[in-house]
């Protein structure tokens, strides 16, 4: 198995690497931040390409360079976060660009491969944010919520050939995203290396869907069938009204500072 992923310098992307690679796939990492992805590929063992992936040429290039991959993990993705209002126009253009039409181009580029072929396997990494819009982070929400909907409305067209199409959403984990914020009342944060352990398995035994952890998976399924009263009191609980509004600046500024740039 040959694996491309984007986004992976660092947290869930390089830890899906790590995994993989242990595995026994080849994998080939790309990232927007050229010198930290040569430095994670050079301490791994893999090859770690330059990408933007906000850049149809600069996508094709690093596919290019992925060698007959039969697996991209469309990793790649920021999270602003805050008031509705506080978010900028370069904000969203920015947050989108990135979260869904990069997932959309490297989709449609790697299904260009995998349909005359008859096999491969497209894993959009999304998010339980994709499903669950808390405030402080409508634009995240969003964003994550078109690659959910995207992502079955593909893995239902092309499924006839062949192809899987699968989506991984993550609850909070301990990476730069979560930086300066707190985890909901009673809930662990997930590590990465949970993420890469879920994508791993939906490799070995390809779903339309994974949620990590998976003892979310039942409650994010049923959340529809809840009245919209008990889940605005479960939020309240559980504090997710005010994480993503109430939460330390200073400690995100490098990272806020990073997606901006």
């Amino acid at each position: 198995m040959r694996v491309a992923i984007t986004g992976a310098a660092r947290g869930i992307g390089l830890a899906t690497a790590k995994a993989l690679k242990a595995k026994g796939a080849a994998v080939v990492i790309g990232d927007i931040d050229e010198e930290a992805v040569r430095s994670a590929a050079g301490e791994l063992g893999v090859t770690g390409l330059g990408l933007d992936v906000t850049d149809r040429a600069s996508f094709r290039d690093f596919l290019a360079g992925s060698g007959d991959y039969d697996v991209l993990i469309n990793n790649a993705g920021i999270m602003p976060i805050g008031p509705v209002l506080e978010e900028t126009e370069a904000d969203a253009r920015r947050c989108f660009d990135i979260n869904v039409h990069g997932v959309m181009t490297g989709t449609k580029l790697a299904l260009e491969k995998f349909i005359p072929a008859g096999r491969g396997h497209v894993v959009n990494v999304a998010s339980v944010a994709g499903v669950l819009p808390t405030p402080g982070l409508a634009l995240y929400n969003g964003s994550k919520a078109a690659v959910v909907a995207f992502t079955e409305a593909v893995r239902l067209e092309v499924r006839r050939h062949g192809v899987h199409v699968s989506a991984v959403l993550p609850s909070f984990t301990n990476t730069e995203l979560v930086a300066g914020t707190r985890s909901p009342r009673g809930q662990k944060n997930c590590e990465p290396e949970d993420i890469a352990a879920a994508v791993v398995s939906l490799l070995a035994r390809p779903r339309p869907q994974v949620v990590v952890p998976a003892a979310l998976g039942p409650q994010i399924r049923s959340m529809p069938l809840v009245p919209q009263r008990v889940k605005d009191l479960l939020s309240r609980r559980l504090g997710l009204d005010t994480i993503f509004l109430e939460f330390d600046h200073g400690a995100r500024k490098s990272y806020d500072e990073r997606i901006r740039s």
